[in-house]
């Protein structure tokens, strides 16, 4: 890591400049964020994103291939592994990006659940497999695992069932509001076998498996995955039978708060555009309006108090500590409003 550097998040909106948390960032970091944005805000424009929204794939194989091509889908891998060995606090600047360009794409599933799974969990010759197919873009990951209805997912939301079969397993079970499976090209599946979780990576294309999309307004696409009598070998589990559990904990955390960045740069963007409007309007000789300026203010201080407690978070998993996001977050926010 370079030296770091004073990044000054402030921004002026309606007239009023924000109040503000400085952050420091390496040199690396400002690089890698300037490199990203420049490249999405040329790459990743609205048309495209609408087009991904629109269509039925759930990604843009062209983008893909590219970000694969910068070395972005291997950004924390380990070196030996064709990655780029950066930290999950670089990470998370990139997915701050991400978010700011409504990146269309399974980015944290495929390289957060996905990727860091198979690297903590997976054996030398699965490593190697499976993290160069990703690194490269040739694989798309989705994580077959029920959605909880509120906080961090836990083996409770494992409702597929792994039973000893010929030359494997059988696996059946129904997993509801599965995020990019209609991208996915494999399915990272935690299933309950007799003693414990186990972890499988599946063909998303295999016999027993049935993937529905499912309506939503959100401009996300979520998916009915159905296992049903489908069969996996030995070699399709990853790591060790029965003790998959807490290395996808650890995914699930780091997944959290990379998709938490991914948020934040989503509403400095979506700041951004409001503040923009309104600029427009008033050079065009409407009066103030009250209501947007305080809406816009309120944006402005809601998004500088999830900053840190989103760096914090990634920093701390950087330095390998368990993060429990919920507590950084309401933390940080007592923090700020005490401020």
């Amino acid at each position: 890591m370079g030296t770091r550097s004073g990044g000054d998040c402030s921004s002026t909106v309606g007239g009023q400049e924000s109040k503000l948390m400085k952050m420091e960032f390496t040199e690396e970091q400002e690089m890698l964020r300037a490199a990203a944005r420049e490249f999405l805000e040329k790459e990743c424009t609205e048309a495209v994103v609408k087009a991904v929204e629109a269509g039925r794939s759930g990604y843009s194989p062209d983008l893909w291939r590219k970000i694969a091509d910068l070395g972005w889908l291997g950004l924390v891998f380990p070196p030996q592994f064709g990655g780029s060995g950066m930290s999950l606090a670089d990470l998370a600047v990139l997915c701050e990006e991400l978010g700011r360009a409504m990146f269309p794409g399974p980015f944290v599933p495929t390289a957060v659940l996905g990727g860091l799974t198979v690297l903590a969990a997976g054996g030398d010759e699965q490593k190697q497999r499976w993290l160069a197919r990703i690194i490269e873009g040739k694989e798309l990951i989705s994580l077959a695992m029920n959605e909880p209805e509120s906080g961090p997912a836990g083996a409770e939301a494992v409702s597929v069932r792994a039973a000893r079969g010929p030359g494997g397993f059988v696996l059946n079970g129904t997993v509801l509001f599965a995020q990019d499976a209609a991208a996915a090209s494999s399915f990272l599946v935690p299933a309950r076998t007799e003693q414990g979780i186990t972890l499988f990576l599946v063909d998303a294309a295999a016999k027993g498996v049935t993937v529905t999309r499912l309506a939503s307004t959100a401009g996300d696409s979520p998916c009915e995955v159905v296992f049903e009598g489908a069969q996996v070998t030995g070699a399709e589990a990853l790591g060790e039978i029965d003790r998959g559990w807490d290395a996808l904990a650890r995914s699930l955390q780091v997944a959290a708060v990379m998709s938490a960045a991914q948020m934040l740069g989503a509403g400095e963007g979506m700041l951004k555009a409001a503040a923009d409007d309104y600029a427009t309007r008033r050079q065009s000789g409407e009066p103030e309006d009250k209501y947007t300026e305080e809406y816009l203010s309120k944006l402005r201080s809601d998004l500088d108090a999830c900053r840190p407690a989103v760096y914090e978070a990634a920093r701390n998993l950087t330095a390998g500590q368990s993060v429990d996001f919920d507590s950084a977050v309401v933390k940080d926010w007592r923090e700020y409003a005490r401020d």
